[in-house]
């Protein structure tokens, strides 16, 4: 079962507004933002959304977003213990 927006120990950084930010995002990442496990910033998801385009289209910016969070999930767990 996938959890969704879950709350994480990791530190997170708020600035701007994240609502404008979101809203001017593609409507993949915005979906994809609306399904993550965890409470992504636009700008972030955004950051690694233009760093897949660079190398290979939306299917390697989505792959991508899951690895990072896959690796948030991780790293969160690991300062859980």
């Amino acid at each position: 079962m996938h959890q969704r927006n879950i709350s994480t120990r990791l530190k997170r950084r708020r600035a701007g507004d994240p609502m404008r930010e979101f809203d001017a995002l593609p409507p993949e990442l915005r979906r994809w933002l609306a399904e993550a496990s965890l409470p992504w910033s636009p700008r972030s998801a955004r950051r690694i959304w233009r760093q897949g385009l660079k190398t290979g289209g939306v299917d390697e910016a989505l792959r991508r977003l899951e690895s990072a969070e896959v690796a948030t999930l991780k790293r969160d767990r690991l300062a859980q213990l």
